[in-house]
């Protein structure tokens, strides 16, 4: 247990964190310097160790702090623009381009789909480990669905040509391949978004076919953008953007969209009422009245 000089000087130099401003600019370059001296000069030795815990809890609670900045998401307008940076009915990586605007969801999160976590017959996409590792549900765009569709045929083929092969496996969730040995090569567990090729790299075992890298979908939206001669920066978290800023402005509350996102804290979802397309905090003007 570290002495009382050593519990005075850390409680000391954490209160000195705690009621800093977090707009002083004050950072890690003065925190962490503070704390070598705390334990070198003070002459504590590795008993210091035994206080390191609290410590980079408190530190990274101030650094959590200053680096909260108020910012405003980027998104597209309605409806022209969302219109120029998604196509379902071109490549896979429009398909997923296409989601992300018309379900909300986050790059990896439409990735990692596999192809039972899509119900065409009840319009749903299960959304499975989401950021939080929480499961949510939203909705299977019609726009895309035909499309999809389609898609899918096409993985399936690719699918038995790799069963064909000797191949045909992805890798699961979590101890799930111990549990179900068969699952790996099963239809229903295939990505939804497969690679082109098969890794054969040993390092990963038996060769196996991830889902499509996010760079191939991160390039279609940025030349998307750029074609579309878009005065902005858009990238794949724009579509999700938008989407939320659309469903506000469509009139939809806010909880729902909370929901929808996958927000644990609806503050989060907040942030999307100050880019709606209805001036300063969503107010219109009494001028405007008249």
């Amino acid at each position: 247990m570290p002495d009382g000089s050593l519990l005075r000087g850390h409680l000391n130099f954490t209160d000195r964190i705690t009621s800093l401003d977090p707009d002083s600019g004050v950072g890690d370059d003065y925190i962490l310097p503070g704390f070598i001296d705390l334990q070198v000069n003070g002459s504590h030795g590795i008993d210091v160790m035994t206080a390191a815990p609290e410590f980079l809890l408190t530190l990274a609670r101030h650094l959590a702090r200053e680096g909260t900045t108020a910012w405003l998401p980027t998104a597209v307008t309605a409806p022209a623009e969302p219109v120029d940076l998604v196509h379902p009915t071109e490549t896979a990586a429009d398909i997923v381009a296409t989601l992300l605007y018309g379900a909300g969801l986050r790059l990896q999160e439409r990735l990692e789909l596999r192809v039972k976590d899509l119900d065409f017959e009840r319009r749903e996409i299960t959304v499975r480990r989401g950021k939080g590792q929480k499961d949510r549900r939203v909705m299977l765009p019609d726009a895309v669905r035909t499309a999809l569709e389609e898609h899918l045929e096409g993985v399936r083929r690719l699918h038995h040509a790799d069963l064909a092969a000797g191949h045909g496996r992805v890798v699961l969730p979590g101890a799930l391949d111990r549990k179900y040995p068969n699952a790996c090569t099963d239809w229903l567990w295939q990505f939804v978004f497969p690679a082109g090729r098969i890794c054969r790299d040993e390092r990963f075992g038996p060769p196996t076919r991830f889902h499509l890298h996010e760079s191939a979908v991160q390039r279609a939206v940025t030349e998307a953008g750029r074609k579309a001669g878009l005065a902005k920066r858009v990238g794949c978290h724009t579509l999700r953007h938008s989407f939320a800023t659309h469903l506000l402005e469509s009139g939809y509350d806010i909880r729902t969209v909370q929901e929808l996102l996958g927000h644990a804290d609806v503050s989060t979802t907040m942030m999307y009422t100050h880019v709606l397309n209805r001036g300063g905090l969503g107010v219109k003007s009494p001028i405007d009245r008249w």
